[in-house]
């Protein structure tokens, strides 16, 4: 077996140590013992993009926010499926997360982070949400492993009631609110319904052939 290699490490604020390690031409970063995400398995978080964004493709100039950049599969969904005139801000706490795309992880990066659509907001989503400007047509979040905070307990707010009406509020009619999580969450199906949105479940298997352990997509839409 071909030896796994200790590229990097970032402290995440307000959460633990964050590892960078590469295995042949695979990247994977681990927090506490944890494979938080791999080269390997990007099928789901791809998805979380190319999904999301169908249900606001009637949109000539969509607005995006994607929270958590990780490796970028989502961001490269999005720029892929949406038009020229299309807007994406990226926000990510770590920001050596983004100095690992444009320096060790470079080639998987594929210089999506520079593409004249998208805007990095270097910092907590939740900010990015509240900010004054609004009017997202989709904000897709993947930041934890699901709506209980493993990475950082301040993601809790996120997933919260106070936090889910920030993101309604911070969606234009119609808009879409997307989350990503490792496993099913029946009691937090029924916060986002509480708060408001119309809510629809979709498994999705973490590799892109169809194969790997089955993560949960919730596309919440304002009405």
């Amino acid at each position: 077996m071909v030896p796994r290699e200790l590229i990097d490490s970032a402290q995440i604020p307000g959460g633990d140590e964050m590892t960078l390690y590469r295995r042949g031409a695979d990247f994977m970063i681990v927090v506490d013992r944890n494979e938080l995400m791999s080269t390997r398995m990007n099928g789901s978080e791809e998805a979380l993009g190319t999904m999301a964004c169908a249900r606001v493709s009637g949109v000539a100039a969509p607005r995006v926010l994607i929270g958590g950049y990780g490796m970028g599969f989502t961001l490269r969904a999005v720029l892929g499926v949406v038009g020229a005139r299309a807007e994406v801000v990226v926000a990510e706490l770590v920001p050596q997360i983004l100095a690992w795309a444009r320096g060790p992880m470079a080639a998987v990066a594929d210089g999506c982070l520079d593409d004249r659509r998208v805007r990095v907001f270097e910092g907590d989503v939740a900010e990015a949400i509240l900010a004054p400007e609004g009017g997202y047509d989709a904000i897709l979040l993947d930041v934890d492993n699901g709506p209980d905070g493993l990475v950082r307990a301040e993601n809790n707010r996120l997933y919260a009631p106070r936090g889910l009406s920030a993101a309604r509020m911070a969606l234009r009619p119609g808009g879409v609110l997307a989350i990503w999580s490792a496993a099913p969450d029946a009691r937090f199906v029924t916060r986002l319904k509480a708060a408001g949105f119309l809510v629809d479940e979709v498994a999705v298997k973490a590799r892109q052939n169809g194969k790997g352990p089955r993560h949960v997509i919730w596309f919440a839409t304002r009405g």
